[in-house]
């Protein structure tokens, strides 16, 4: 009997063409973008950028326009000439005077700062003595306390020594900056070679000459970033100088700034002849903010070279 033994069909290639393994290989098509960070710049822009260019732009309106116009819509220029000459007009151009004021109290503190902060983080970090921990540990809690905790016993002890009223008053408090020496001792202890130091020491350097030679030409990005803050921290102080300067005249810009607010019917309805539109009042929160906002972009290059200090580990 004859039999029709058939063999399978052997399944057909096609020949390999170049890039198909890959194509195989590889997803076959883009994976959708995350929008995740496109959600966070669109919250970033609502929460701080939009209200920062509604400032800049009330300051170029009239109160009318103010309120009735389109809050992001342009003023003009005319209306921000009639602004400032309404604002150095107030109490005779005494904006100038809270200027140079918080400028004269900035700078001071922050130069007595620097002198004392920066070798105090270094004798932390580097040295052994008795009472270095409890020191450092009265440093922390120092610096974590509120600011509003200490008005009480700095006003007792400035009046103790009858300094109330002066511009002492306020810069020494300003001078003394826990958060400077912590980060000067974190910096010093996690980011600077000791095998620098003792070689200085062997070359014959005091302790001072180390510091000095060694330490602080190393130390450029921290003495920057604990600057920057010592000036940001004494330019926005307000309840301190409210509480120990009694005249006008002695006031910084912060302080100047909740006696403008007290002038401005909207917040004020008993106010008389002194009255301030909320034009005037966003123009001057302009010019108070805008020296801390020049030192940032001056001094942002060492800013992030000094908060990235001791990130890596010598």
């Amino acid at each position: 009997m004859p039999t029709d033994l058939r063999r399978p069909a052997a399944p057909a290639f096609s020949p390999a063409t170049p890039g198909s393994t890959a194509r195989r290989s590889g997803p076959s098509r883009r994976r959708s973008r995350n929008p995740l960070p496109a959600l966070v710049l669109v919250l970033f822009l609502v929460f701080f950028v939009v209200p920062v260019l509604w400032l800049v732009l009330a300051a170029t309106k009239t109160d009318e326009q103010l309120v009735h116009d389109n809050p992001l819509s342009p003023g003009s220029w005319t209306a921000l000439k009639a602004n400032w000459e309404a604002l150095t007009a107030y109490q005779g151009n005494v904006i100038l005077v809270w200027l140079r004021n918080s400028a004269l109290y900035s700078f001071l503190a922050l130069v007595i700062t620097l002198c004392v902060a920066i070798p105090a983080g270094y004798a932390l970090a580097m040295t052994e003595f008795r009472g270095r921990r409890a020191l450092l540990i009265a440093t922390l809690v120092v610096m974590l306390m509120p600011n509003a905790t200490l008005v009480v016993p700095l006003f007792l002890e400035l009046n103790a020594v009858r300094l109330i009223g002066s511009m002492w008053s306020v810069i020494l408090p300003y001078s003394f900056y826990p958060f400077g020496v912590y980060l000067a001792y974190i910096y010093f202890t996690t980011a600077l070679p000791r095998e620098l130091l003792d070689a200085a020491r062997l070359d014959g350097c005091s302790e001072l000459g180390v510091f000095r030679r060694v330490a602080l030409p190393l130390a450029t990005p921290v003495v920057a970033l604990v600057g920057f803050f010592s000036f940001v921290a004494n330019w926005t102080n307000y309840f301190l100088p409210y509480v120990l300067l009694p005249e006008s005249d002695q006031f910084p810009v912060q302080v100047g700034l909740g006696t403008l607010l007290n002038d401005v019917p909207q917040f004020n309805p008993t106010i008389g002849t002194l009255a301030v539109q909320r034009p005037v009042l966003a123009l001057a929160t302009l010019l108070a903010i805008t020296p801390v906002l020049v030192v940032f972009l001056f001094s942002q290059r060492f800013l992030v070279a000094g908060m990235l200090a001791g990130a890596t580990k010598n």
